[in-house]
């Protein structure tokens, strides 16, 4: 294995160089960047909204609007047929996804039936297989009585073509905000996701999106007073509306629409020339204009009304025929809602309204905050890392410390080029690679040191190393690999972007150590033809340890249990500190614009709005303050009200910094997954290593893990750390490292069951852990010490998951030793090992007493 040809050694640097190229865009401003070289790569990474600030917002398109839309037009449509055949009828109602009515004379029955069959003729779909949709049926329920229903495949065919109308639209309006690089994309179903980085007004562009813009142009009733009309019944074809105004003023409106919003051909912002006032200038198509004349020149001297949203923008007079096809909206406009109006006609109108169910948004000063921090975190926790190789391993550490340098140049370069968003949890999976990344070339070392001292000469045990070392290494990651894999499909956001850099950086990893490490190791050895391995400045673990750890079971498997039951009572009575994401409700970061905040003033100005339960507390540096407001009784547009009423109250002198809002619907569906995938990874996991190993590694390998992730959450009762998505990535993480250390140590069971036969199984067990304790030890120190880094000076957003983190590792570390390990004892691994041990223990042996190692 450590022979290399030369195209191979072209084809290690060309990738190592390639990795690099680039990388090293991301070095530099994009002014700069300009300036270079076509040929030169020039991609940087794309940063997630959390680290540029921006907006992400998730749209539920409201199914019961469209029902409710598709019973009046099929109302509509039977009351104009019955009509212009003559025919009678009555009881004529929606009601339920069905339309009713009785035919007087039940010798029209068929008549009726031919008149309105027109209405159940299927429509042309390309979203479903035989390509058309029966929207309506037809049923004589009772002589004379017709009853219509809406089948479930026509209503989801109008939610699919008005969700395709919807992205379409809500495209229009973002890009009329001048953002760059939008994201538009249909979500499921009936959702529509919208991130639009950097943007600078959030409230704008909610306001933008929470509006249907339906307008039309209808006349105002004046036969009789609209008063009266409250009071009692208002005149048929009639209904009562509202105006913008403050307080609202009432209008009688006919129902019957002169031009809607689809006869404008555009809309523009304008000042009145009498008035110099902001208005709305329009402009219809043809039709509209020919329409619009028409009434205009019936009905002088009347009013008509300017609706929008069924809100009346304005009923001006009319004094004169309007002609030309033009005109101009005027209300109580300033310069901004005026333009917002004429964005909103230009980009048309919503065929159903837009419910926001997830909101986060980051401002774009915690933004740079946070990849400051994670610069730095990352700066030093690669310092700490290299420094712990170097006196852990001296030379030998330095060719670790230089793949270590290519490993993330080369998950840099695959970000880049693959477009991949980096986000702050990302940043998070590259201080935890830079961490875990030494482990593959720890556990290759550690057995060339092994195979060293069993007397191999030092090419041979180096190519024995790395050989024995592969199948290890490949398990290991494999583990981590599949926690990574799903967390990636049920995350969401920056969690994905977690999944995304710690998925590349065990890739990259796995290749830098069996390609660019063996490559600087056959090369040295070439070189320099060493007569031993080179002298480790740093014994971290003695050489041939003899801890009796199996004679510690028992003592471990009692504490252990303790221990955990102590977690899942808490966990029962007191819970955890549930974040937004799992109960739903807001969470708003402020700082102050000047000087420290005051939190109880914060506390006392809020709690007179009436949001319930609201908590104030400071959050990283004084001037910083972190507000939680319970889930809403109302609904999604209940939690929208909340943050408008917040920013109301808090805006003139705090900057808001961060806004999250995650409504029930969205909280629920978070929770479930986050159960899911924790329980699908271990699943996935047992089942690998079922495959790889026997049932019984199987069985205490997902024993063990559940240990720690019942230790984990009762870490989370215990210091009430906020328990949020970020939560779930982590938890994971822990499950993927927790198995990586195990599957380390039951491989090297696997290798001395076959090696020693007959020993006993609790003597098998104590070597191969004492075998795999140096690895253990420095693979569990590094990943810690990029961790304290995270933990450090990454930033307060991520410091709970960081901290989950760190435990997590130290718990996990524990129960490879001695939880996973001793279970292969109970599970009776050996068959026969235990007449052994009673033969053993007959000669004056005890079962569990330690053993010299070798």
């Amino acid at each position: 294995m450590l022979y290399f040809s030369r195209w191979k050694t072209v084809l290690i640097w060309l990738s190592v160089l390639a990795g690099v190229l680039f990388a090293a865009p991301n070095l530099f401003s994009p002014s700069l960047l300009s300036g270079l070289p076509d040929w030169l790569p020039k991609k940087q990474m794309t940063l997630g909204l959390d680290l540029q600030g921006g907006s992400h917002i998730l749209l539920r398109l409201e199914r019961k609007d469209l029902i409710d839309e598709r019973l009046e037009s099929t109302r509509d449509d039977v009351r104009q047929r019955l009509r212009s055949e003559g025919i009678g009828y009555t009881g004529l109602s929606g009601l339920n996804r069905t339309v009713q009515v009785r035919i007087r004379n039940l010798d029209d029955v068929e008549r009726a039936k031919t008149a309105l069959q027109t209405l159940t003729e299927p429509v042309s779909s390309g979203l479903f297989g035989s390509g058309v949709v029966r929207e309506i049926e037809i049923d004589e329920t009772e002589p004379g009585l017709l009853t219509f229903f809406l089948t479930e495949a026509g209503i989801d065919y109008r939610v699919a073509s008005a969700l395709t109308q919807s992205i379409e639209v809500v495209g229009r309006r973002v890009n009329e905000l001048g953002t760059t690089e939008p994201v538009i994309q249909r979500q499921g179903t009936d959702r529509i996701l919208v991130q639009v980085p950097g943007l600078q007004d959030p409230e704008r562009l909610k306001d933008l999106l929470g509006q249907t813009a339906k307008l039309t142009f209808q006349m105002v009733d004046q036969s009789v007073p609209v008063q009266e009309a409250i009071e009692g019944r208002p005149p048929a074809g009639t209904s009562v509306m509202y105006s913008t105004d403050d307080p609202p003023f009432p209008y009688l409106i006919e129902n019957r629409v002169i031009v809607s919003g689809e006869n404008l051909v555009d809309a523009q912002a304008s000042f009145d020339q009498r008035t110099s006032e902001p208005v709305v200038s329009f402009r219809f198509d043809t039709k509209g204009a020919t329409r619009f004349g028409q009434t205009t020149q019936q009905n002088v001297g009347r009013l008509f009304a300017i609706i929008l949203d069924d809100s009346v923008i304005s009923a001006p007079q009319i004094r004169e025929p309007i002609l030309g096809g033009a005109g101009q909206i005027s209300g109580n406009f300033d310069v901004q809602s005026a333009n917002d109006l004429a964005v909103l006609l230009r980009a048309g109108a919503l065929p159903a309204t837009l419910t926001i169910i997830e909101e986060r948004t980051v401002g774009p000063g915690l933004g740079q905050d946070s990849i400051d921090a994670g610069k730095i975190a990352s700066l030093i926790g690669a310092v700490l890392v290299i420094a712990f190789m170097l006196l852990a391993y001296g030379f030998l550490g330095i060719i670790a410390n230089i793949a270590l340098a290519a490993n993330i140049a080369i998950i840099v370069a695959i970000l880049s080029v693959v477009g991949a968003t980096l986000t702050l949890p990302g940043i998070a999976g590259i201080v935890l690679t830079i961490g875990m990344a030494v482990d593959s070339n720890v556990l290759i070392y550690e057995r060339i040191r092994e195979e060293r001292v069993g007397g191999k000469s030092i090419i041979q045990a180096i190519d024995r190393g790395f050989s024995r070392a592969l199948a290890t290494i490949v398990d290991a990651n494999v583990t981590t690999l599949i926690a990574a894999l799903i967390l990636f499909t049920l995350g969401s956001g920056p969690v994905k972007g977690f999944a995304i850099t710690l998925a590349i950086g065990i890739i990259t990893t796995v290749f830098t150590a069996f390609t660019l490490t063996r490559w600087m190791i056959a090369e040295w050895v070439k070189r320099a033809r060493p007569k031993d391995l080179p002298r480790r400045p740093l014994a971290v673990v003695p050489d041939s340890t003899k801890i009796p750890f199996l004679w510690l079971r028992r003592i471990a498997f009692s504490g252990s249990a303790a221990l955990g039951l102590a977690a899942l009572a808490l966990f029962a009575t007191i819970n955890m500190n549930y974040g937004i994401d799992f109960k739903g409700g807001s969470l708003i970061e402020v700082q102050a614009n000047s000087g420290e905040a005051d939190t109880g003033d914060i506390r006392s100005r809020l709690s007179d709005l009436n949001l319930g339960d609201v908590q104030v507390q400071e959050f990283g540096a004084e001037s910083d303050v972190l507000i939680r407001v319970e889930s809403q009784d109302g609904g999604e547009n209940a939690e929208q009200t909340v943050i408008a009423k917040v920013r109301a109250e808090l805006e003139v002198d705090h900057t808001f910094r961060r806004v999250e809002v995650v409504g029930p619907t969205i909280s629920g569906e978070l929770a479930r997954n986050g159960t899911i995938g924790v329980v699908v990874s271990m699943f996935a996991i047992m089942l690998y290593i079922w495959l790889r190993f026997e049932w019984q590694f199987a069985v205490g390998a997902i024993l063990a893990t559940l240990h720690d992730v019942v230790m984990t959450i009762g870490f989370f009762v215990v210091t009430g750390i906020e328990f949020n998505l970020s939560s779930i990535a982590a938890i994971l993480t822990i499950v993927g490292y927790s198995l990586n250390d195990t599957v380390v140590v039951y491989d090297r069971v696997r290798e001395n069951l076959r090696r020693f036969k007959k020993m006993r199984l609790t003597d098998l067990l104590d070597i191969s852990i004492n075998q795999m304790l140096s690895r253990t030890v420095i693979t569990s120190v590094t990943t810690l010490l990029a961790l304290l880094a995270l933990f450090l000076f990454g930033g307060e957003v991520i410091r709970s998951f960081t901290a989950a983190m760190i435990f997590g590792v130290v718990i996990g570390t524990y129960s490879s030793i001695f939880i996973a390990a001793p279970l292969l004892v109970l599970f009776n691994l050996r068959p026969g090992s235990r007449n052994i041990d009673a033969q053993a223990a007959s000669g004056n042996e005890p079962e569990d007493a330690p053993v010299a190692t070798s």
